[in-house]
């Protein structure tokens, strides 16, 4: 493990072990760790890879503010690794891999990158001819987009959510 000693990590308990598992791997954290920090000490960094090119994503500052941590649980998608504590036997998977997340089918898409610029807008494939764009790109690309898996057959939740307005 590549865990800061005490009295780093005040917040969790050294006693008690929980193992999860991340992409089918075993890890183990200590009852009060978030996923991201549990899977930084066993060493795990990447988490995910980017939905536009398949850049690898991992830790930046664990602040609970970045787009970098999404993993997939169970039954809830872009589940925020820096915020989200592990649980004994939970299932933790990468979001936008196409295979598995050290070998990415889709990582040749980075590659790409300088031809699709920023605010690249998909309906440059749509040209003259709009039968091509049905058949073709617009299934290419709608297979490709979102972030995670929502699970159809998850019972209904209900969420807390804030509206936040400044009054001036």
């Amino acid at each position: 493990m590549t865990r800061l000693p005490a009295p780093y990590g005040s917040r969790i308990n050294r006693t008690k072990t929980v193992r999860f598992s991340f992409e089918n791997k075993p890890f183990e954290g200590f009852e009060g760790d978030v996923i991201a920090s549990a899977l930084a000490a066993g060493g795990q960094w990447m988490l995910s890879r980017s939905f536009k090119y398949h850049r690898p994503r991992g830790l930046m500052s664990m602040a609970g503010a970045e787009a970098d941590t999404l993993v997939q649980l169970p039954s809830d998608p872009n589940a925020q690794a820096d915020l989200t504590p592990v649980t004994e036997g939970l299932q933790v998977t990468a979001q936008n891999v196409n295979g598995s997340l050290e070998n990415d089918r889709d990582a040749f898409m980075d590659k790409l990158g300088r031809f699709m610029p920023v605010g690249f807008y998909y309906r440059t494939f749509m040209g003259p001819a709009r039968s091509s764009w049905l058949k073709l790109w617009e299934p290419l690309i709608r297979k490709k987009a979102g972030l995670g898996v929502i699970d159809l057959k998850a019972p209904h939740k209900d969420y807390e959510k804030a509206n936040l307005y400044c009054d001036v």
